[in-house]
């Protein structure tokens, strides 16, 4: 059976859908099984921020659910880091893996099965990776407007506002109603413009201005979009949100996100530095009732 690229659904709200099994492979810990279609956002092998989702193929609990490519050529699977090429590489096909308990071999090239992605799960990390994208978008206009910057920045956010957040995060972790971003204030960051020193001095009134950002953003109750060009799993999606700046935001992200800013009854920033070059911001949720 000649293997496609994966039609993904998690950016429409589709929990649960029958699939035809494209390959079965035994990796060194798990079965791997790739359907035509699934509801499955896998965790990418590229920029891992957002968490597998967990769920079942039939009766067998979804263990993990990882980037995958096929060689056309070889039918040969390459799962995660393992993946030799880039996206998009002719010859090749994108998709998902499902990665199972060995013991559910039995299942089949050609069988349908039955995919169910644990919904509660997945809205908590949809709502914790748009909480992540409003908090640093907040964290931006606050730097900008309080005059941390002492010289124009390059890059802009969706807002014209400098883009602390692209200059300055190192990683971005996605968790249940959270999102962790880890900031480094360099000697580069300094070149550039940012008074880090000043910034890390009035470190709790620059959390105390974000947050009363976001508490006037999320009493807009926009709805929150993704843009998919496409079905495939390496189609660019955007995330977008009105936040009554004058632009709307547009952002390229391959996560999962919630619906609307109604679904959140807080987010609340907290900004912690972890030394003199580095920050971190724990952005958490409480979900709307």
């Amino acid at each position: 059976m000649q293997v496609t690229p994966t039609i993904t659904q998690f950016c429409h709200n589709v929990w649960q859908l029958e699939s035809t099994i494209q390959l079965v492979q035994q990796g060194s810990e798990h079965l791997h099984v790739v359907t035509e279609v699934t509801p499955f956002h896998p965790v990418s092998h590229i920029w891992p921020d957002h968490p597998a989702d967990k769920g079942t193929l039939n009766d067998h609990v979804v263990l993990d659910c990882q980037v995958g490519a096929v060689e056309n050529a070889t039918g040969e699977l390459y799962v995660g880091q393992a993946i030799p090429v880039k996206r998009d590489e002719e010859g090749w096909s994108f998709v998902v893996v499902h990665c199972l308990n060995k013991e559910a071999s039995s299942l089949t090239v050609g069988e349908q099965v039955t995919l169910n992605v644990d919904k509660a799960y997945q809205l908590s990390l949809s709502r914790g990776h748009s909480a992540g994208h409003l908090a640093y978008l907040a964290l931006n206009k606050v730097l900008t407007k309080e005059g941390y910057w002492r010289k124009d920045a390059d890059r802009k956010d969706p807002h014209g506002n400098y883009d602390f957040n692209s200059y300055a995060q190192v990683t971005s972790f996605v968790t249940p109603d959270k999102c962790l971003d880890t900031y480094r204030l360099g000697k580069t960051l300094r070149k550039r413009g940012l008074n880090s020193g000043d910034m890390l001095e009035q470190l709790p009134a620059i959390e105390q201005l974000t947050n009363q950002q976001l508490v006037a953003w999320l009493s807009i109750d926009s709805p929150i979009e993704v843009d998919c060009h496409g079905e495939k799993l390496t189609d660019s999606r955007y995330w977008s949100c009105d936040l009554n700046e004058g632009q709307k935001v547009v952002l390229p992200c391959g996560g999962t996100h919630a619906t609307s800013l109604s679904d959140y009854q807080s987010i609340e920033v907290r900004l912690v530095q972890i030394d003199a070059n580095n920050i971190e911001m724990h952005t958490d949720v409480k979900a709307a009732q």
